[in-house]
């Protein structure tokens, strides 16, 4: 099977169990609606506490951020981290539950989730962190800056890629997560990151007709286009989170020996994870 042709084979594997699990895709409407209310409050917050600056030239006024408003959005940044990584990982008990041939209620898969709260708190925080530091360059260093942030994000990312299934299975601390996280990588490294990348753009041609039919009726007809466009670009970023989450659950039980369920082949995964050719065989 092909590269692409095995990412798309995944993918519609994870689409089938979604299909059978559709309440599976309502884990990350909710936490985008959460995190969208606390981005607004926090930037209120931000700008509620900062000092206005008047110009005497028109609309030339601006805004000088104080100690309180750097409080706000720093916390607030770690709070929607937390929030969204809690979501993410409710998603991923759930899918988890139906991967080991179980069912499950969202009570149920929120419960879990929130068993691991120290952890994933941890993990929270850590993740924020990388990502603030990685802003300060891109905001200081200018267009090396910039690459450089990118290509050391990048890498931050698939290394840490199977670290909330990694919390959420195995109950296991941030550190010791993204340890294993990194080993498992290294030792079925493979056409993943392949995978992935399929993944990413199965969803961006699932965006493109909606872009493209909303976009055109939002020059047209501004009202009815620009909430239409909203809502498909909403709901195929809300069904490419479950499907991620459900396939990097399923790369996670198959990179550990955990069994997959009735849904997904041996044969797919293996492609999607495959060892490096020295290990001369499958794990």
């Amino acid at each position: 099977m092909g590269k692409f042709a095995n990412s798309k084979a995944l993918a519609g594997a994870s689409f089938g169990v979604l299909k059978s699990e559709k309440k599976l895709a309502a884990i990350p409407a909710v936490s985008a609606l959460t995190c969208g209310v606390i981005a607004v409050a926090v930037g209120g917050g931000v700008v509620l506490t900062a000092d206005f600056i008047a110009n005497p030239a028109p609309g030339q006024d601006d805004f000088s951020l104080t100690p309180a408003s750097w409080a706000i959005g720093i916390v607030g940044l770690f709070v929607i981290g937390l929030v969204s990584q809690m979501f993410a990982a409710t998603l991923i008990a759930a899918a988890n539950e139906r991967l080991d041939g179980g069912s499950f209620t969202m009570g149920q898969a929120f419960s879990k989730a929130t068993s691991r709260t120290p952890s994933i708190l941890g993990w929270s925080a850590i993740n924020s962190t990388v990502g603030v530091v990685l802003q300060a360059v891109r905001d200081k260093a200018g267009f090396l800056g910039d690459i450089a942030a990118g290509l050391i994000g990048a890498a931050w990312n698939v290394v840490t890629w199977l670290v909330l299934p990694i919390i959420v299975v195995e109950g296991v601390g941030p550190i010791v997560a993204i340890k294993k996280s990194a080993s498992l990588l290294k030792t079925t490294w493979g056409e993943n990151l392949f995978a992935q990348a399929g993944i990413g753009l199965i969803g961006f041609l699932l965006m493109l007709p909606g872009l493209v039919l909303f976009g055109a009726l939002s020059f047209a007809v501004p009202v009815a286009g620009i909430p239409l466009l909203l809502i498909w670009i909403v709901v195929i970023g809300c069904l490419m989170s479950a499907l991620g989450a459900i396939y990097r659950t399923a790369l996670y039980r198959f990179a550990v020996g955990l069994p997959l369920g009735d849904v997904f082949t041996h044969d797919e995964l293996a492609g999607a994870f495959k060892p490096k050719a020295k290990t001369g065989r499958m794990r």
